[in-house]
């Protein structure tokens, strides 16, 4: 178990990270229009989440579904969750990670970051599960992208984390986050709980890893040095 808290990193470049609390939003907004909205909760997610087979064309559903053209349940899945826990675990994630990476690529582009690496996450699991019936749902995937970017924009800060049976420690976050990227990986290969996408959380990872290099803003050493000395506090000497 592996839960963030809180970071203190501060904004450099934006006053709000709007996009974040749009994507955090349209998540809590999304949750009870599945279970308790006017269209029965199997055809919302039938509707709108990810299932390989149907993507790949080698399953069919009723007639009505998908809502969506197959290929846009890439995305349409990010916004679907299918417990209270699972919704706000997730917003968890996107809250304490998702305003320092929209930070250092901007409202837009962090965006297309979150539903790139999203899409990308829901590919590989697909490609792993092809023949799979079952649809793949919640921003996981996404948000799996931006702990990477994440990680790698600011790997030595240290971060308040729940860990194991919630232990709260704050440990920097190439440690925090390589724990959970650990957790992940052996899920993955080892066979964790089978409603759960790990490889979709490892693709998410490995895009958001990829994408924030050519995402970021442009290099500027003033503003390197203003970053150095707003995060100087986090880092410890």
């Amino acid at each position: 178990m592996f839960l963030p808290l809180h970071d203190g990193v501060p904004l450099l470049h934006m006053k709000a990270p709007v996009m974040t609390r749009v994507l955090i939003a349209a998540c809590l907004v999304c949750y009870p229009l599945t279970f308790y909205g006017p269209i029965n909760p199997d055809w919302v997610i039938g509707g709108f989440g990810l299932i390989p087979a149907v993507l790949f064309g080698t399953a069919v559903l009723p007639d009505g579904l998908p809502f969506v053209p197959e290929w846009m349940t890439l995305a349409t899945s990010l916004f679907l969750h299918g417990s209270a826990f699972h919704v706000l675990g997730n917003m968890l994630f996107l809250w304490v990670f998702g305003d320092n990476v929209e930070d250092a690529m901007g409202h837009l582009r962090f965006l297309v970051f979150f539903l790139l690496c999203g899409s990308l996450a829901g590919l590989v699991h697909a490609f792993v599960n092809p023949a799979s019936g079952r649809p793949l749902i919640g921003a996981s995937g996404g948000i799996s992208g931006v702990v990477a970017a994440y990680l790698i924009l600011y790997h030595r800060v240290r971060l308040w984390a729940l860990f194991l049976n919630g232990i709260p420690l704050k440990l920097p976050a190439m440690v925090a986050i390589g724990f959970w990227f650990l957790l992940q990986l052996v899920s993955a290969l080892f066979g964790g709980d089978e409603a759960v996408g790990w490889f979709a959380h490892l693709g998410g990872f490995v895009s958001g890893a990829i994408l924030i290099l050519v995402m970021r803003r442009r290099y500027d050493p003033v503003l390197a040095r203003v970053e150095a000395q707003g995060l100087r506090s986090e880092l410890g000497p």
